[in-house]
């Protein structure tokens, strides 16, 4: 069973391993979070050596149809968040296998 990890487990995590007090754990944690957020906002790219990148990619307006009643409906134009795996992470995930 597959389960979810949280800003606490990686606030615990950072306190296990670096040694940090548990509040500046968090705070370690919550300021990465911040600056990866702000740089996407603002729509810079994040990457983060041998786990991956995080860019924002601009969708202009379509038609879509909804399955419903097969009545076409315009899609706003939005921004959204795309994650690119690096080989280092997929070769990780995938040597788990074996």
């Amino acid at each position: 069973m597959s389960t979810t990890v949280t800003r606490a487990d990686l606030s615990e995590a950072v306190y296990q391993e670096v040694g940090l007090s548990r509040n500046e754990s968090a705070d370690l944690v919550e300021s990465v979070l911040n600056e990866i957020s702000d740089n996407l906002i603002k729509g810079d790219a994040v990457k983060i050596s041998s786990f991956g990148s995080f860019a924002v990619r601009e969708k202009g307006e379509r038609i879509g149809r909804n399955p419903k009643t097969g009545e076409e409906v315009p899609i706003l134009p939005r921004r959204v968040l795309v994650f690119r795996a690096s080989h280092v992470l997929k070769n990780k995930i995938n040597s788990s296998l074996s």
